[in-house]
């Protein structure tokens, strides 16, 4: 087996100033339900110096920048903002935008996002069902025809779509994949596989295996932290190596969620962490893995240097 040692390029970072930008779930005294409890130690600053020297040795060469549920009454002054750091500090090298596919403005924001360089897909989280037992009683926004209606814009800009939504969900993923297969969806965070007990983790992989035939689709390997639980090869490797069965190294890509997975790891021991993990991949598999393929399904120009 032969580690990783080049180039890596984030496939899912985020940047924020809390103090001086409008992110509603981040200002003081405010309190979301969130995945990983309580999150008040990421209320603050994070730039792109704290990422790098979070980073430590690791050479992180390009990043792409998620959308931070920036207030929604201003999509476009969050991407704004994120190309100024582009400009500033030469991260990110591509921006996800916030786009709100079923309200009535979606034509105008989905045109001045694909008018930002940097923009090469937007995020709308698609909502309910919030648990496996809820599938069938309720439908996520991937059903509704007005979001649909949105959702057939991208392809006109050129965009790819940034889906974030538990596993038990993905059936309609399928769907949306199959009815529009000229517009990329983009998996975030593995299809949150909260629970990692045998049940639970082969339903994930069942679902995560009919989304994987999908051929325009690709999925983040990140977001993998677990609630009180340290960030660990062991307690992920199964996940990302099962990305890897399913979906080929060619369609999965490392993504930090960072500063938001701070809350379960430093990202130094985490980077480590995932070259560990796909330590036995032979060195092309890797690369994508690390750089390949977020470079080509983002269309990211990132030195291999």
């Amino acid at each position: 087996m032969s580690r990783y040692d080049g180039p890596i390029l984030d496939a899912h970072q985020h940047f924020w100033e809390p103090d001086r930008n409008p992110h509603p779930w981040l200002a003081p005294g405010v309190r979301i339900p969130f995945r990983y409890g309580d999150y008040e130690a990421i209320k603050r600053r994070y730039l792109p110096d704290d990422y790098r020297r979070d980073a430590g040795p690791h050479d992180i060469v390009a990043s792409v920048y998620v959308e931070t549920e920036w207030n929604p009454g201003d999509p476009l002054g969050e991407t704004a903002y994120a190309a100024g750091l582009a400009v500033e500090w030469g991260l990110p090298n591509a921006i996800v935008a916030q786009a709100w596919l079923d309200r009535d403005d979606v034509a105008a924001v989905l045109a001045g996002q694909a008018a930002c360089p940097l923009v090469r897909s937007v995020r709308h989280k698609p909502g309910e069902p919030g648990s496996p037992d809820e599938v069938g009683r309720c439908r996520t926004l991937m059903s509704d025809e007005r979001w649909r209606a949105g959702y057939a814009l991208l392809r006109g800009h050129g965009l790819r779509f940034d889906l974030q939504t538990p596993w038990w969900n993905l059936d309609e993923a399928v769907d949306l994949a199959l009815d529009f297969p000229d517009t990329t969806i983009i998996l975030n965070h593995a299809g949150l596989p909260s629970r990692r007990d045998p049940d639970s983790l082969e339903l994930w992989r069942g679902a995560m295996a009919r989304f994987a035939a999908c051929p325009n689709v690709a999925v983040k390997a990140s977001g993998l932290g677990q609630p009180g639980q340290a960030w660990a090869p062991e307690l992920n490797g199964p996940v990302v190596r099962t990305l890897v069965d399913l979906f080929g190294a060619d369609r999965v890509m490392f993504g930090s969620n960072f500063p938001v997975d701070s809350l379960c790891a430093d990202l130094a021991p985490m980077i480590d962490g995932f070259k560990t993990i796909v330590a036995p991949l032979g060195p092309s598999e890797q690369e994508a893995f690390f750089i390949g393929t977020a470079r080509r399904v983002y269309g990211i120009a990132a030195p291999e240097r």
